[in-house]
């Protein structure tokens, strides 16, 4: 890190939470000549370029995705904030732990104290170790049936089962 360039983030002006950054001014550096702004937004590019792996053939029903991406647009109202095509949210994707339903245990460790709106891009290759940013839901079925309480959405059975298979094929 430490490289010649500018870089501001006022979160690291926290005494109580970033002493050190804040002290050293970590938080407002200016380095002469600038040799990395110029690059970022073609490193923003080549990010947003890159494909996501597909999941393998057979590893979900196809008949079932199709409609579960209705569901995922529609009724369950994940296109919200998962917005496709990247499936995250634009701009500003934090959102505070009440608005999630959660506790802001892993939210306090960062210095916004709130979660970002993970992409769901390939999340066929993270099935094993849990979901969500401490992988507090064991399967997909449960982070589902977790919005769906919490957000009183009112699935199916059946919408949650292709919202599911939706979710897997992306």
């Amino acid at each position: 890190m430490h490289g010649s360039g500018t870089f501001f983030d006022a979160r690291l002006n926290d005494k109580t939470q970033y002493a050190v950054a804040a002290k050293t001014g970590a938080g407002n550096a200016r380095g002469t000549p600038d040799r990395i702004t110029p690059t970022l937004a073609a490193l923003h590019f080549y990010q947003l370029a890159i494909p996501s792996p597909k999941p393998p053939e057979g590893s979900f029903d196809k008949a079932a995705a199709a409609r579960g991406k209705e569901t995922f647009s529609g009724k369950a109202k994940c296109a919200t904030c998962h917005v496709p095509p990247l499936f995250t949210e634009p701009g500003n994707n934090l959102h505070a732990p009440s608005e999630i339903g959660v506790d802001a245990f892993q939210a306090d460790r960062s210095p916004t104290h709130m979660y970002r709106t993970a992409p769901l891009a390939g999340l066929w290759t993270h099935q094993k170790g849990g979901f969500y940013h401490d992988g507090r839901f064991a399967s997909l079925r449960d982070v589902v049936a977790h919005y769906d309480g919490f957000l009183k959405l009112g699935l199916t059975e059946q919408e949650k089962g292709n919202l599911i298979e939706y979710l897997k094929s992306l």
